[in-house]
């Protein structure tokens, strides 16, 4: 038969997965993926309910394999079969744990924080849900903030993202659409290898702002999260981090030099030094979780301290003098890394040609 039309690409579109966002994940609990392996169940009665209709649904039930010969010398015939009906104890025929119709919106369903007995069955999704970027600077119509603040400001951005990096048409249900693969599930019309789900607040929660005495405050919450489940061997990858960056800079005024690089004839220069220091402290792990027995791992990670210290001076409107320092130092969360620190420190002249 021909093979067109055949179908493939890859798919993304913005989603919200706010619901599990601060739910406990570590590699001994995670909410959410309890739910996504208890999802699965749901989603196959629903597929088998369209599927099947009005008939009876057959279930995988083990009793009704043969059992194995009394002679261990004696081949099995029915090793393979009962072992995927063992698997899948008490799931529909044809829609079994392991299959990606099944997974997908199991997975979906969980960590957006879905109702699995609601959710589409479908891979794509028609209708992208909206993200924020919100800046809000209204505090400073308050006489408080205007008698000891030159700005205040509160900062919140959020982004999620559903993707499906490689999809394409299956020719094994072009063929056969009522067929079964070799572990007794139905062809998918359409297949996959993995979908990923990204998330991040960046920031989470951003106060910035300046006294009168010139003196900036800047602390930030920063949270992401990455999921990829991966359709090949049922494994999902969790890559999370967290950071918390406390920031301080100071300007002080007119402060006086005598140089030639000045622009005047008096060789004065009056200017600014501009001072600024940044600590960050940064958490990422890397949790791998397999979906048919229970064995979490926390595969890496690494917990990162970082400073960076900034002061400027104007020699000219043209000429500018830089001081920096770099400061991180980066441990491993698992013993078979050793820690690491990298400093930078140095003069930077910067000279813009032109007016």
């Amino acid at each position: 038969m021909p093979l067109s039309p055949y179908t493939y690409g890859m798919f993304s579109i913005s989603t919200v997965l706010i619901k599990t966002a601060f739910s406990k994940s570590d590699e001994t609990q995670s909410a959410a993926f309890d739910d996504f392996r208890n999802n699965r169940l749901i989603i196959a009665n629903r597929l088998a309910e369209e599927h099947y209709g009005s008939s009876p649904i057959p279930r995988y039930d083990v009793s009704t394999i043969p059992p194995p010969p009394t002679d261990p010398t004696q081949e099995d015939p029915f090793k393979k079969q009962r072992e995927i009906y063992a698997s899948n104890q008490g799931y529909p025929i044809g829609f079994g744990k392991s299959n990606q119709a099944v997974l997908l919106p199991a997975f979906l369903a969980a960590y957006t924080g879905a109702d699995a007995s609601n959710v589409s069955t479908g891979i794509f999704r028609n209708f992208p849900i909206p993200n924020w970027s919100i800046k809000y600077n209204g505090l400073m119509r308050y006489k408080f903030f205007k008698d000891r603040f030159k700005r205040f400001s509160l900062q919140n951005n959020y982004r999620a993202s559903y993707t499906i990096n490689q999809f394409r048409s299956n020719f094994d249900y072009a063929e056969n659409p009522n067929g079964q693969d070799i572990n007794t599930n139905f062809f998918n019309k359409t297949i996959m290898s993995n979908v990923n789900l990204v998330e991040q607040f960046s920031p989470l929660i951003r106060v910035d702002f300046e006294l009168k005495s010139s003196l900036r405050i800047l602390t930030e919450i920063k949270k992401d999260r990455a999921l990829s489940m991966s359709f090949d061997n049922n494994l999902l990858t969790e890559v999370k981090g967290v950071e918390y960056v406390v920031g301080m800079g100071y300007r002080f005024k007119d402060v006086i030099f005598s140089s030639r690089l000045a622009d005047s004839p008096t060789g004065i220069i009056k200017s600014d030094i501009n001072i600024k220091a940044d600590f960050s402290y940064r958490n990422n792990a890397t949790l791998v979780r397999y979906l048919d027995y229970d064995n979490n791992q926390l595969a890496a990670g690494q917990n990162i301290w970082s400073l960076k210290m900034t002061a400027d001076y104007a020699f000219s409107k043209n000429l500018t003098a830089i001081f920096y320092y770099d400061h991180s130092f980066s441990k491993a969360v698992i013993s078979t890394s050793f820690p690491l620190t990298n400093i930078r420190s140095g003069f930077t002249l910067r000279y813009n040609f032109g007016n």
